[in-house]
């Protein structure tokens, strides 16, 4: 058996993907946009800063199995530094991050003819918004279409946005998701009609889809890995101190990030918020102000965020609307107990009350509710913290690739 992948960025869940499927000797190919050697001596030439941010963009691949396609991704990153933002503007701009997906998804179809002549290939394995040609061209090759769905479905998030419009009006420039065309909409409906078999990492993922209007292909649930276990997690009960709190994540309401700001307002004194994220690009007011009255820090480095992690103690993450939530599997990992929602992979990973706690989305009763009883409780959060770890161990990164290469042999 024999599967291309392709993928522009290359997150951490596609390179678990790739990891897996060369270690079987199932990856005829991954397809993307910027593929760097670590070992290139032009890297030894640059900024260390440079260097650095571009050894980001290399993969724990044979290269020969590479096939990259950098440009549009190289101007999207360097255009708006000097200035032409324009170029990467939400679908219009062409070096944005919709006409890159585009872009490959033409670029990775083209290549499966030629492939495909060296070696067999039996499938491809595509993320959403660039599977369509890819697809296309796999069923003229007599390929499975092998569709993963990294976030909800785009009808299902409609539904349930729109009410946070109503529910927090000055938060509502903060759901960008509105902005997406209809072309963008029909595309990814496109995507999931030829999918022969689709993947996705929740079941609050899963049930999104029954808001597809036509039939689907087999759905199957595989959640993530986990990130290393730490080693040196200590804890002091917050007995004579304000509960340290952490937030990671886009500052949009489709992560909570009102009903947050409203619960530790009403709690007062008796929690300390740390709010890690950057600002959507648009303008909201009501975040500013709710900005100046915690620690806000825009921006920290993986190694950094796990660190802060480990130095509060809960992790919160009150999204509305989540196709995993990778903070919440980091968080765990790091011996820090999280409150997540049940529009979140939080159901599949947490055990209510044991290593974590799950809340009713989109309510800032049950979020202040949960914090307050912990407050009551701290002890309650060291116990919770170290069941996190122990479900940590239980499923490292390997055998969610292990698991989705299992799965696929079971489909083709």
């Amino acid at each position: 058996m024999k599967i291309a992948v392709t993928h522009p960025t290359g997150n951490r869940n596609v390179r678990a993907v790739m990891s897996s499927f060369q270690d079987a000797g199932v990856l005829a190919f991954f397809s993307t946009t910027l593929a760097i050697n670590p070992d290139h001596y032009l890297l030894k030439l640059l900024p260390e800063r440079v260097s650095k941010e571009l050894i980001r963009r290399s993969y724990p691949l044979s290269y020969g199995l590479i096939r990259s396609r950098p440009m549009l991704e190289v101007l999207r990153n360097v255009l708006p530094k000097l200035g032409f933002k324009n170029a990467v503007a939400h679908e219009t701009g062409f070096a944005s991050v919709d006409k890159i997906y585009e872009d490959l998804d033409k670029a990775t179809a083209a290549i499966l003819n030629s492939e495909n002549r060296k070696h067999k290939i039996d499938a491809v394995y595509c993320y959403e918004d660039g599977a369509v040609e890819t697809f296309i061209a796999a069923k003229k090759l007599g390929m499975e279409c092998l569709y993963d769905l990294p976030i909800g479905y785009w009808r299902s998030a409609r539904n349930l946005l729109t009410a946070e419009k109503e529910r927090w009006p000055e938060y509502a420039s903060t759901l960008v998701g509105f902005r997406d065309s209809q072309r963008k909409l029909d595309r990814k409906d496109e995507e999931l009609r030829l999918a022969e078999r689709i993947f996705v990492a929740s079941s609050f993922t899963a049930k999104t889809l029954n808001d597809y209007p036509g039939k689907l292909a087999p759905v199957e649930v595989i959640p993530y890995g986990f990130p290393p276990v730490v080693e040196d997690r200590e804890y002091s009960l917050a007995h004579n101190r304000p509960l340290k709190l952490l937030f990671v994540g886009g500052l949009s309401q489709r992560k909570g990030i009102a009903d947050l700001f409203a619960a530790v307002k009403n709690i007062g004194d008796s929690v300390e918020l740390t709010v890690v994220g950057m600002k959507m690009s648009v303008e909201c007011p009501a975040l500013d102000v709710a900005l100046k009255e915690h620690h806000w820090i825009p921006s920290r480095s993986h190694h950094e965020i796990l660190e802060l992690m480990r130095s509060h103690d809960v992790f919160v993450f009150p999204s509305l609307f989540e196709g995993f939530g990778l903070v919440i599997t980091e968080a765990m990992s790091q011996g820090t107990p999280v409150i997540t929602t049940d529009r979140t992979a939080g159901p599949d990973l947490i055990t209510h009350g044991k290593d974590g706690w799950i809340i009713e989305a989109g309510s800032t009763e049950a979020l202040q509710k949960q914090i307050e009883e912990l407050i009551t409780k701290p002890e309650t959060i060291i116990a919770a913290g170290k069941a996190a770890m122990e479900r940590a161990k239980q499923r490292p990164w390997e055998k969610y690739g292990q698991q989705l290469t299992a799965a696929i042999r079971r489909a083709i």
